[in-house]
């Protein structure tokens, strides 16, 4: 079985400054990969030299829906030049009024169009969640579930946002295991308990919040997953985010 892979979303580190100082403060938290993000990957030069001068991999990165459906030859060069495998769209988000089933359906059409083409390039396209698609039922069904129904056949994936499914589900769990088959990434955050930590946006270091990431872990394990990213979207201090989480998360990788 290979052995899961670490990594930090950069997003966690822009309180930091450039990208160069991201990365070194990333590495000396000891993190062996990160996820870059769309703005990183149009400056491919910078972010490649980045990575190999703190001994860095990139397996993973960002890119908005928007952005590949104007420039997908420019994001496929940039995976290719810095050894990115997997890109993953952020969720949209469409107003509420616009959740309708034919909107998740097309969208699961376009993903699905998409990651046949990436697969042509020898990249894996998936869809990163947040709590848009499990909120509310549309006719009974989910968004989320909608939209995978449509892009069915197609080499779309899930990196899963545990976090951002539990504020909206309480069986997270059930989740991960039912979509086990296009599950290949999940990220790693903490959620505070409630009314603390409101200038933190409600986040917390992994390990110190209310989410019960042993549990979880094994379960993205259990149904296959390899790449774990670690994140916080707001954090006060981000490299001792990044630090303490390590630390908690690493005795999962022995």
């Amino acid at each position: 079985m290979t052995k899961p892979v670490l990594s930090l979303q950069l997003f966690s580190m822009r309180g930091l400054g450039n990208l160069g100082t991201q990365l070194e403060k990333a590495a000396s938290a000891g993190f062996g990969a990160v996820e870059p993000l769309e703005g990183h990957l149009r400056d491919a030069d910078s972010l490649q030299a980045g990575l190999v001068g703190n001994g860095l991999a990139a397996p993973s990165a960002h890119v908005g829906l928007e952005a590949l459906r104007s420039e997908r030859q420019r994001f496929v060069e940039a995976c290719q030049q810095c050894g990115i495998g997997q890109l993953f769209v952020p969720h949209p988000a469409p107003s509420v009024a616009r959740e309708t089933q034919a909107a998740w359906q097309r969208m699961g059409h376009e993903l699905g169009a998409l990651s046949e083409q990436m697969k042509a390039d020898g990249i894996v396209l998936g869809y990163h969640n947040k709590t848009a698609g499990f909120e509310r039922t549309i006719g009974g069904r989910y968004g989320f579930e909608l939209m995978f129904e449509a892009a069915r056949g197609s080499p779309l994936t899930w990196q899963a946002d545990i976090a951002w499914l539990a504020r909206a589900q309480p069986n997270a769990i059930e989740w991960i295991r039912r979509y086990a088959g296009v599950l290949v990434a999940v990220h790693v955050k903490d959620q505070a308990p409630d009314d603390t930590d409101p200038d933190e946006d409600g986040w917390a270091n992994v390990g110190s919040g209310v989410l019960l990431w042993p549990s979880l872990w094994r379960a993205a394990v259990t149904s296959g997953v390899r790449l774990f990213v670690v994140e916080h979207d707001n954090p006060r201090r981000p490299f001792e985010f990044a630090a303490r989480s390590y630390a908690y998360l690493s005795r999962f990788l022995t």
